[in-house]
């Protein structure tokens, strides 16, 4: 179980670039599946080449941010819909994951890592080693929430709740639509870096499906936790990656097959998406039959005639 918490809160990194597109720009963007492998491939081959890890995870950030620059300019400059956008960046990464590589996976046997010095001190798959990992995803969370408190951020949000009403005052929506992309990817890349050097090795497919593993953390964790104030909802979120990862470690426990856990996951985000409605059934039949009635009851209207000149009177 700990190996379980410690792998969900680093993906409540890739939760975190989920909830900016999903959430803040109200875009579906699918590159994520292609960008969290570009940053573990990045990082694994920086390693290599004997990087310092913390530059290599930098490496897997600026990987992913240009993923994400791509799909922004071919939606905003190019006219082309988000979600083609998405699949047409992330089909390209595929191939270009395979030249970074130079193959399907590369190991990072003896290599040092971010996790080395947790691995040596023996806090790895320990309550230590959760602790820092929680510490770190904790100062993830602040900056997201404190980037969009500021005139910049506020321009994101704007762009993903109205954006014509951003343009009017003067704002470029191609430019915070991409910005967004891009730090969302940015973010998803850097987990896929951490990933990898955790886990110990990249591989080509390491990211096939994790929109949905990010849909599945948003959703989840919002749904049990709620999102009224903005630090509540980016809580929910890494809360909701390490909640995930606590189910699917409970359904491989109980003996369910591996090759199940996709159903799982989709069984999941259905599950979340409909906790809210199931909440608003509930309270509707917990209320007394005559408050039912009366909300059912339409309110009567005022109808007002003219009656000479300048003069009203309600009939």
């Amino acid at each position: 179980m700990i190996g379980a918490l410690e792998l969900g809160l680093i993906y409540g990194v890739m939760a975190l670039g989920v909830y900016l597109t999903f959430r803040v720009l109200n875009f579906a963007d699918l590159t994520v599946d292609g960008s969290f492998t570009t940053g573990g491939a990045t990082a694994a081959i920086a390693i290599l080449a004997g990087w310092n890890p913390l530059l290599a995870t930098l490496a897997g950030f600026a990987t992913g941010f240009a993923a994400g620059v791509i799909t922004g300019l071919l939606h905003t400059k190019g006219r082309i819909d988000g979600l083609l956008a998405g699949i047409l960046t992330q089909i390209g990464l595929w191939s270009v994951n395979l030249r970074i590589m130079d193959g399907a996976n590369v190991p990072l046997l003896r290599q040092d890592t971010l996790f080395t010095p947790l691995r040596e001190l023996g806090w790895l798959g320990t309550w230590a080693g959760v602790a820092v990992l929680a510490v770190i995803v904790a100062v993830f969370g602040v900056v997201t929430v404190w980037f969009l408190t500021t005139d910049l951020g506020m321009s994101l949000r704007a762009t993903g709740d109205n954006g014509p009403m951003i343009t009017s005052f003067g704002v470029s929506t191609d430019f915070t639509k991409t910005l967004t992309l891009a730090l969302s990817n940015g973010l998803v890349g850097m987990c896929g870096a951490l990933v990898a050097q955790y886990q110990g090795f990249a591989d080509i497919s390491m990211g096939i499906g994790l929109i949905l593993v990010g849909l599945a953390s948003v959703i989840l964790g919002q749904a049990i936790l709620g999102q009224r104030w903005l630090w509540l909802a980016v809580f929910a979120v890494t809360v909701g990656a390490v909640i995930y990862r606590l189910i699917i470690f409970a359904a491989l426990e109980v003996g369910l097959n591996p090759n199940d856990m996709k159903l799982v996951t989709a069984v999941l985000v259905v599950a979340a998406l409909l906790i809210p409605r199931w909440k608003g059934i509930a309270g509707r039949f917990n209320r007394r039959p005559a408050e039912r009635e009366r909300d059912r009851s339409p309110e009567p209207a005022e109808i007002s005639v003219g009656v000479g000149a300048g003069t009203q009177r309600e009939v």
